[in-house]
């Protein structure tokens, strides 16, 4: 008997330290992962509850495709079938209620085909509700997947919502969800007099570590919805949030278990909404470097047929970055200004989220392409000035990286306002 099982009894103990050494280091859970429970989405949790906030009152919903809950359910769907609720009107952003418009196209108004409603367009010529567009309703629900950096209009239609509906005595009604960037990660300077505008409507840091419905109450709670120029009276609406359950701060989307819609074109899963403001920056010079977009990896590289990419692996490797590794990369996009060019540089990656100061990786890949190829200096010729120091929310970063194109530079100021800020949102914390 014992000849017989020592075969099997050493071929159990080979397959589990195969399977042990198959699992490398890097591949162990993080801690939300090993904590990890169902996040249920305010929407989901809404719905759950009966829509009780809702009963008796006309409902105006603003969402887009990312609304839907974890069967794909949309939100319009869902609040239209709802025998207890009287849905009566859609508010589309940018992309539409639909998500038939691509990026910068004018949103229409119109009806929703699905459901027969009136839909009013908020990304056209007109971006804050008139009064006649809220006349029906007694609510509005805000129901968006937010991507946790400040450039993005989603939270700035949220803003002027909240002021039309201040105006008008109209309840605002947030769903939460989960920040993709997690809730621990603040970085940039706030935005300075002079530099707000539709993506750059609030006083807050490019990465601001919150919920939407965080910062929904931190924008009310305030006075930081001052419109989009940011020098009108701030106005404080009656504001509520239907919180998620189960998420926690040290959460990344990817440890929620839900499904990432997207919510733009631009950003087609959860790891592009890290990439974007890791180098959307960059995309606001004139053809200087390739970010990605028109190829199957937007902001995820930088690149150009001029670069040698192991040359600029090389270099970015040499400046020791946390958190922050680099592969070259060689490819042709299919679409844009590059279209069917072959393009060299690199693709990042962040093994650890946690040490990475990811808004600053696209300015130091503008440091070495500069030490590279001085003669690509992407300054002298930039023509769009006013659209980058917006995006950045201060001419600070223009005017000084601008100089030598480096880092060194600009740091201190882009990192100065990030622990006040995390001060003062630690008040609004509705997760842990």
């Amino acid at each position: 008997m014992k000849t017989r099982l020592l075969p099997i009894l050493l071929l159990l103990a080979f397959t589990a330290c195969h399977v042990k050494a198959a699992n490398p280091p890097e591949a162990a859970a993080t801690p939300a992962e090993e904590t990890s429970e169902e996040v249920l989405t305010g929407l989901e949790v809404l719905v759950r509850d009966g829509f009780a906030p809702l009963e008796g009152k006309r409902v105006g919903l603003v969402t887009n495709p990312s609304g839907v809950d974890r069967r794909l359910r949309s939100t319009i769907d869902i609040l239209h079938a709802a025998p207890n609720v009287n849905l009566v009107a859609l508010y589309g952003p940018e992309h539409g209620v639909r998500g038939d418009v691509y990026a910068g196209g004018k949103v229409e108004s119109g009806t929703d085909e699905t459901t027969g409603l009136p839909v009013f367009s908020l990304y056209g010529s007109t971006r804050k509700p008139t009064p006649a567009m809220l006349k029906d309703i007694d609510v509005m629900v805000y129901d968006i997947q937010d991507v946790g950096t400040r450039s993005y209009t989603f939270i700035s239609t949220l803003g002027l919502v909240m002021r039309a509906c201040a105006e008008q005595g109209i309840e605002v009604l947030v769903l939460d969800r989960p920040n993709p960037l997690g809730g621990l990660k603040v970085e940039g300077c706030l935005v300075e007099d002079g530099f707000h505008s539709f993506v750059s409507m609030f006083k807050i840091p490019y990465i601001y570590g919150l919920t939407v419905g965080e910062l929904a109450t931190l924008i009310n709670e305030e006075g930081l919805n001052r419109g989009v120029l940011g020098n009108e009276l701030p106005l404080k609406c009656k504001l509520s949030v239907v919180r998620m359950e189960g998420w926690r701060r040290n959460m990344l989307y990817r440890d929620t278990r839900l499904p990432w819609i997207l919510p733009s074109p631009n950003i087609p899963n959860m790891e592009t909404a890290i990439a974007y403001p890791s180098a959307g920056i960059t995309g606001e010079f004139n053809n200087y470097l390739h970010i990605g977009i028109g190829y199957t990896l937007p902001f995820e590289t930088f690149a150009a047929e001029w670069i040698d990419a192991d040359a600029l692996k090389a270099r970015l490797e040499s400046y020791q970055l946390p958190g922050t590794v680099f592969r070259t990369i060689h490819y042709k996009p299919t679409a844009g200004s590059c279209k069917d060019k072959l393009l060299h540089g690199v693709q990042y990656f962040f093994p650890e989220y946690e040490k990475a100061e990811i808004t600053l990786t696209q300015f130091y890949v503008m440091q070495a392409v500069n030490e590279l190829y001085p003669d690509h200096n992407p300054f002298p010729s930039q023509t769009r000035t006013r659209m980058l120091d917006i995006v950045c929310g201060t001419d600070y970063v223009r005017v000084h990286f601008g100089k030598r194109l480096k880092v060194e530079d600009i740091a201190s100021y882009w990192r100065k306002d990030a622990e006040d800020f995390k001060t003062l949102s630690g008040k609004y914390y509705m997760y842990f």
